[in-house]
């Protein structure tokens, strides 16, 4: 699935507008990294862009949309393959890497999670994106693992808990960075007696 997609709720994106999309996209990653998720605004991202606010308000129709909108983009971007013989291993793997990303960009992973409660639509979108992206990831993990008639129950399992740990790190409960050792347990719980 193309990136540039996922904001076509707001516009379709073709050509020039493609290009603006994409400089909107990178000024708003930029300006994040600098003044952090509180003091950006969509206008100071447009005016780190070179296009006008309302031009920038036809892209994205918020600052919690851009936010969702950057982290989808981020999560799309790396996409590794589980690693390990076994699902139990493999989900691990998972949830590694993807707490590795978000360890990776600190300010991104502060933005998003506030970002990803709003109510805005636009985000609504992104939101489930993002978690069947998570559905999809811990699926392909299991692989044929897990007896068929458990499957859901376990990947609904999965996302809960993984959806919940990066609340508490958005929160501050729990470091990004101690994250994946902290969901290593959760996940073996979860697959206890399902292997």
């Amino acid at each position: 699935m193309s990136s540039q997609v996922s904001i076509v709720a707001r516009q379709v994106v073709d050509g020039r507008r493609a290009e603006t999309l994409e400089r909107l996209l990178e000024a708003g990653g930029e300006e994040l990294r600098a003044v952090g998720h509180e003091a950006l605004t969509v206008r100071t991202v447009a005016a780190r862009a070179g296009v006008s606010p309302a031009t920038a308000y036809t892209y994205v129709a918020s600052k919690n949309h851009l936010f969702a909108e950057l982290f989808w983009r981020y999560l799309d971007a790396e996409r590794p393959e589980p690693t390990g013989t076994d699902a139990l291993a493999r989900l691990r793997s998972t949830t590694r890497s993807l707490c590795e990303r978000l360890a990776a960009a600190p300010e991104l992973a502060a933005a998003v999670t506030p970002a990803l409660l709003s109510s805005d639509p636009d985000v609504e979108r992104l939101r489930l994106r993002i978690g069947g992206e998570f559905l999809a990831r811990f699926a392909a993990a299991i692989g044929d693992d897990v007896p068929e008639d458990r499957v859901g129950p376990v990947l609904e399992a999965l996302v809960m808990a993984f959806s919940g740990a990066l609340l508490q790190s958005g929160m501050g409960l729990i470091a990004y960075t101690d994250l994946a050792d902290r969901l290593d347990p959760v996940v073996a719980a979860i697959m206890e007696g399902h292997l």
